[in-house]
């Protein structure tokens, strides 16, 4: 079973929400980020047929071409894993009439958003992603085990919600 990693932090924030600070959340923690290469010998080690540097040109050619899609307003499909979309944010006020917008005055970014697909045999929500993991504290890998919070499967394992400050390790 998959293992996340997870460490309980406290909400100082004085500006949260009332009902937020001083409460305790949970926060991932990554013990890496892999590069494409990386990934692409990780995935030919899986008993494909391809090769690592097919597999990362591959990989680095769907790049190419997802980012291309995107820039031509497409939203680009990947079955089983989830769908890529753009989205825009625009500054603060925006404009007080339609005629007045202007792009490169009010658009301030644009975001690459993935959304999962939560298809029967793909469900990859969040709800039944969090029911794949068995969640560890990092401190109880740190401690001589007496402290061990770790635990197996969804919420009674310190998983926690999003719906506390959010917070990436």
């Amino acid at each position: 079973m998959s293992k996340i990693l997870y460490e309980v932090y406290k909400n100082d924030i004085k500006d949260s929400e009332s009902v937020m600070y001083g409460k305790w959340y949970a926060r991932l923690k990554s013990t890496e980020t892999m590069s494409m290469a990386k990934m692409a010998k990780h995935i030919s080690e899986h008993g494909s047929v391809f090769t690592e540097d097919v597999v990362e040109g591959v990989m680095k050619k769907f790049k190419t071409c997802l980012l291309e899609m995107l820039l031509n307003s497409r939203k680009v499909k990947v079955a089983g894993l989830g769908t890529f979309y753009l989205t825009a944010e625009c500054q603060k006020g925006g404009a007080d009439k339609e005629e007045d917008f202007n792009v490169k005055e009010h658009l301030k970014a644009l975001h690459i958003r993935f959304l999962p697909d939560q298809t029967a045999e793909d469900n990859l929500s969040s709800r039944e992603f969090i029911k794949k993991a068995e969640f560890i504290n990092v401190k109880s890998l740190l401690s001589s085990g007496e402290d061990d919070n770790a635990g197996s499967g969804g919420s009674g394992s310190g998983g926690g919600s999003s719906d506390g400050p959010s917070a990436e390790g």
